[in-house]
C-alpha cells in the first residue's frame, strides 16, 4: 500500500520525517537556507503528538552541544543548519564522534566561503566527508538529490548513526531543502520507550543504571587513546559496507560524469544532450559520500576515456575520483560556485572542451 502523498519543501519534510520516524528532540538555530525545518517543527507542535523536544537554541555551538547530551542518554536526535552554522558544529561534531555517539545532522548547503550567499552549492563536501573537526575521525554522510530523498535519508541516517554509534549527516544543498515535489512519506514510528532504549543502547548510554558511566571523548593517556582510535579506524573500515551509489547508462558509456546531489540531475539532462550528440556518457552518482563508491567509480572508470567531474563548487569531490581511477584516466572538473547552478549546456561545452577535446 502506497504510503501519504504529498508537495512538499526538502526542508519541511526534513521536520515531517523526523516527527514520523520517533526522534526524540531536535535542537537548532535558524540560518538561511534551510529555517523552514525548525518552522516546519514548530507548526506541526509534535510534543503535543509524540512528545519530541523542539527547542530553538542560543545558537550553533548550542545545539549540537545539546544533542551530544540527547544522544549520549540514548535519545535519537537532530540539528540542522547551513554552512557557517555547520562549522560552529565542527568541534562538537568531533566530541560526538570521539564518544561515539549517534545522531543526525542536516546541512542544507550555501555558497561560501565566510557569510557567503544563502544560494545552492556543494561547497561543503570537504568539511562533510573528511572530518570537519578536529582529530581522526569521519561522519557517515547521505547526499540526496530529491525531495524524496530528503524523507528517505532521516530514517537511513539514524538507522547508520545507531548501527555504528557515529554522527550521520544528510549533506543537501539550498535548491534541495528550498524546491517543492512530490513526496510519498513514512508511515509513523512510536518514539522508543525507556525500557526500548535500555535495551539498544543499555551497555554505553547514561540510562540512571547503578553502576558509574561517564560518555567522554576525553582521554589522558595517550597509549588508551592510540587504542580507542585504532577501534575507530576498524568502526571506519566497516562502515565502507555501507556505500551507497546509483548508474545511470553506463553498460556502454565511453565517458563518465560523477556528480552528487542537484548536479547529478543535471547531469543526465546534459548526457541526454551528449548522446543525441553521439557521446556515449554515464553517470555515476555517489549516494553516500563517506563511505565513497571508490571501487564501483576506479572499476567504471578505468574503462572509459576520460571523466568530467561536476561539482556546484571549486573541485573536492574531483580528488576522491582522481583516488579512484588511480589517474589511469584523464578527470577533469566542471561546475559552478559561489551559489550558481551549473546548467546542462554548460556542462556539455565543459565536456567536449576539457574530456573530448582534451
Amino acid at each position: 500500500m502506497m504510503g501519504e502523498l504529498r508537495l512538499m519543501k526538502g526542508n519541511e519534510v526534513i521536520a515531517e520525517a523526523a516527527i514520523r520516524a520517533g526522534v526524540d528532540g531536535y535542537f537548532g538555530y535558524p540560518i538561511t537556507p534551510q529555517s523552514e525545518v525548525m518552522e516546519t517543527l514548530m507548526l506541526r507542535k509534535p510534543w503535543e503528538e509524540t512528545g519530541m523536544v523542539v527547542l530553538q537554541a542560543e545558537s550553533e555551538v548550542a545545539s549540537i552541544n545539546m544533542v551530544y547530551g540527547g544522544a549520549a542518554c540514548g535519545k535519537m536526535v537532530m540539528t540542522s543548519s547551513s554552512s557557517p552554522g555547520f562549522s560552529l558544529m565542527q568541534e562538537g561534531m568531533s566530541y560526538l564522534a570521539g564518544a561515539e555517539l549517534p545522531c543526525v545532522v542536516v546541512n542544507v548547503v550555501r555558497g561560501g566561503p565566510g557569510l557567503g550567499t544563502i544560494q545552492p552549492s556543494q561547497a561543503d563536501y570537504f568539511q562533510a566527508v573528511k572530518g570537519g573537526g578536529h582529530g581522526d575521525y569521519h561522519a557517515i554522510v547521505l547526499a540526496p538529490n530529491s525531495v524524496q530523498e530528503m524523507n528517505d535519508f532521516v530514517t537511513l541516517a539514524f538507522d547508520l548513526a545507531f548501527k555504528y554509534r557515529t554522527p550521520a549527516v544528510i549533506l543537501s544543498d539550498g535548491a534541495i531543502g528550498q524546491m517543492m515535489e512530490k513526496v510519498v512519506l513514512n508511515d509513523f514510528v512510536p518514539r522508543r520507550t525507556e525500557e526500548q532504549i535500555r535495551k539498544q543502547c543499555g551497555d554505553w548510554c547514561t540510562i540512571g543504571s547503578k553502576n558509574h558511566r561517564v560518555v567522554t571523548s576525553l582521554e589522558l593517556d595517550s597509549s588508551v587513546m592510540e587504542k580507542r582510535n585504532i577501534e575507530l579506524l576498524k568502526k571506519y573500515a566497516e562502515i565502507q559496507k555501507e556505500v551507497l551509489f546509483e548508474e545511470y547508462m553506463v553498460d556502454d558509456a565511453d565517458y563518465l560524469f560523477v556528480a552528487f546531489g542537484l548536479a547529478s540531475r543535471i547531469c543526465k539532462k546534459a548526457i541526454e544532450m551528449a548522446r543525441a550528440k553521439g557521446h556515449k556518457v554515464g553517470l555515476i552518482r555517489p549516494i553516500t559520500l563517506y563511505p565513497f563508491p571508490t571501487k564501483v567509480i576506479h572499476d567504471r572508470g578505468i574503462k572509459t576515456k576520460g571523466i568530467l567531474c561536476v561539482e556546484m563548487n571549486a573541485g573536492q569531490m574531483i580528488e576522491d575520483v582522481k583516488l579512484a581511477v588511480e589517474c589511469k584516466v584523464p578527470v577533469e572538473w566542471a561546475g559552478r560556485y559561489g551559489g550558481i547552478i551549473p546548467s546542462p549546456d554548460e556542462i556539455l561545452e565543459a565536456f567536449e572542451t576539457k574530456i573530448i577535446g582534451g
